[in-house]
């Protein structure tokens, strides 16, 4: 998982002594807000001329068109526009060769609005607090977004900015969240080379509980066992990108399931002909839940 870290979350350090301090602990993107603020371009070109880092550009603003001669000048590689502040209206997004388009979201925002934009944004951006304000605390029902957008949009990848630490990066990892956005927590540490750490790293202690983030039966993948084939398995599996799918009986109780584990086990046993692979080659039937 990348980690773009928050320039303007800062409290600390100026922008150059931030950047350099990031740089030598090998940060993925720097993370800039642009509340309508054409000057941020300024800190732009500033940080561009000592640092070769991606600029990660989030713009929130009535007027996208304004900006778009500004993102081509400066090269920006990543930019998104906020959803909400459009107003209905479509932008049109030009096809600039730095740079790869996204769509931010606020958390009440419904994930479906992506499917206007999926032709032109490479990646979605999460905005899991409020935008623009630093310190929030993540809403854990984004991790039921997330999921949702990821099963719906499997080739996007995601990006996550708002209540960012260690403890919440961890579960986002697992989630397969492409991206995130750590403001305070990064930039405002103590040592931030430390903080880095803990937002790549695993954690100990965790105030979120298995259900807040695991995956509901209506979001797994979920095949019924009766009159079902081989094929239609490793379709799924693949279908859901998940490593596995879940088998079902008439009454809709687990009766076993299937991952790419059990099915590499199950062509082993028939590497001499791949056509003789049965269900039972590769279901568990009895799995540990």
């Amino acid at each position: 998982m990348k980690i773009s870290a928050s320039l303007y979350s800062s409290k600390q350090r100026s922008i150059t002594q931030l950047v350099d301090e990031l740089d030598k602990c090998h940060i993925d993107f720097f993370h800039i807000d642009c509340n309508d603020d054409p000057s941020v371009f300024e800190d732009i070109a500033a940080i561009k001329k000592i640092s070769k880092t991606p600029i990660d550009l989030h713009i929130i603003s009535d007027r996208p068109e304004f900006y778009l001669p500004l993102i081509e000048k400066h090269e920006i590689d990543y930019v998104t526009f906020q959803f909400e502040n459009l107003n209905g209206k479509k932008i049109h997004l030009p096809k600039f060769q730095s740079t790869t388009w996204g769509l931010a979201i606020t958390s009440d925002t419904p994930v479906d609005v992506f499917e206007e934009y999926k032709d032109d944004c490479d990646f979605i951006l999460m905005m899991t607090t409020t935008p623009g304000q630093s310190g929030g605390t993540f809403r854990k029902d984004n991790f039921k977004r997330i999921r949702k957008f990821r099963n719906k949009y499997a080739e996007k990848k995601i990006h996550v900015d708002g209540g960012v630490n260690d403890e919440t990066g961890f579960i986002l990892r697992i989630l397969g969240v492409h991206s995130v956005v750590s403001g305070s927590y990064l930039v405002n540490h103590e040592s931030i080379g430390e903080a880095l750490l803990h937002l790549r790293s695993s954690i100990i202690h965790s105030d979120f509980h298995i259900k807040d983030f695991m995956i509901d039966v209506q979001d797994a993948p979920v095949l019924p066992l009766k009159n079902l084939n081989v094929p239609q398995v490793i379709k799924h599996i693949d279908d859901y990108n998940l490593g596995f799918t879940l088998l079902s009986d008439p009454d809709k109780k687990l009766a076993g399931i299937s991952s790419n584990a059990d099915v590499r086990k199950g062509l082993l046993k028939h590497l001499d002909n791949f056509n003789n692979i049965t269900l039972d080659d590769i279901i568990n039937r009895h799995p540990v839940y």
